[in-house]
């Protein structure tokens, strides 16, 4: 199914088993929920996969283009509140991951377990800032498509140009349908989000952290470093993957995650 929330109006995807265990599925900037196809395909057969665009990005509404990571919390738990879902396990991706700790932060009792990938704690030191507001700048001055193609330079494994290059030209289509507000918004929310690395000593639920061995946004060191505070947590790197590990290699990826959400029961 797929459907609205409003105020603001953001879209979702509600598929699955309607009885089963909910999943919901945070993606990172600057996708879509549909960077998740590849795992809702087969999440679909067991449990109740919910995945949505976030405020700005998609078919979700970017309003004024002001936004903060507690915004994105707030329709987030908006979305939960409007599918009846009480406690969930949550994934999230690079900025979804980002939105997922302050969310447990807030409300640690929503969540049955918590998948952390690609992402980090910190919060942007200076020279990242100031990387976001050049990206801001770049996106006035040349537009989207050029943004997103310096983008996946950054975000996607040597390999994956050459091997599957299909992958990052769906996702480049993607991002030219978004609206230049959202993404310029998302940037002066990431920019600003608060530190979140004094609620990893306090997750006290079943975590799993999924990295790419060739990460260099989120490198697998920081994955260590958080596995280090989460009591109880597994980390898992995946070769020959780089920022966006569930696409380049979705088949180990999933084998992870599955083994994790069938670890939990129920």
């Amino acid at each position: 199914m797929q459907n609205f929330i409003h105020e603001p109006k953001i879209f979702y995807t509600d598929t699955g088993q309607p009885e089963g265990p909910p999943v919901v599925l945070i993606h990172a900037f600057p996708f879509s929920h549909e960077m998740w196809l590849p795992q809702v395909e087969v999440l679909n057969e067991r449990w109740r996969v919910v995945t949505y665009d976030i405020r700005g990005f998609g078919r979700s509404d970017p309003g004024d283009g002001e936004f903060t990571i507690d915004q994105y919390v707030d329709d987030l738990f908006l979305l939960l509140d409007a599918l009846q879902i009480e406690q969930a396990t949550v994934v999230g991706l690079s900025m979804g991951g980002y939105i997922l700790l302050r969310a447990f932060e807030r409300e640690p009792g929503r969540f049955r377990a918590l998948v952390l990938s690609s992402t980090k704690s910190a919060a942007d030191d200076e020279a990242a800032r100031t990387g976001r507001e050049r990206a801001i700048d770049t996106i006035h001055r040349q537009g989207l498509r050029f943004y997103a193609e310096d983008f996946a330079k950054k975000v996607f494994a040597p390999q994956t140009f050459t091997l599957t290059p299909q992958i990052i030209d769906h996702q480049l289509e993607i991002i030219e349908t978004h609206p230049p507000i959202g993404l310029q918004g998302a940037l002066r929310a990431l920019a600003s989000r608060p530190d979140t690395t004094a609620v990893l000593d306090r997750i006290a639920v079943p975590t799993l952290l999924l990295f790419g061995e060739e990460d260099s946004v989120t490198p697998p060191a920081l994955g260590r470093a958080m596995q280090g505070r989460i009591v109880g947590s597994e980390l898992v790197v995946i070769p020959q993957a780089a920022h966006l590990c569930n696409l380049e290699h979705p088949e180990v990826y999933n084998a992870h995650l599955l083994s994790f959400l069938e670890g939990l029961g129920g």
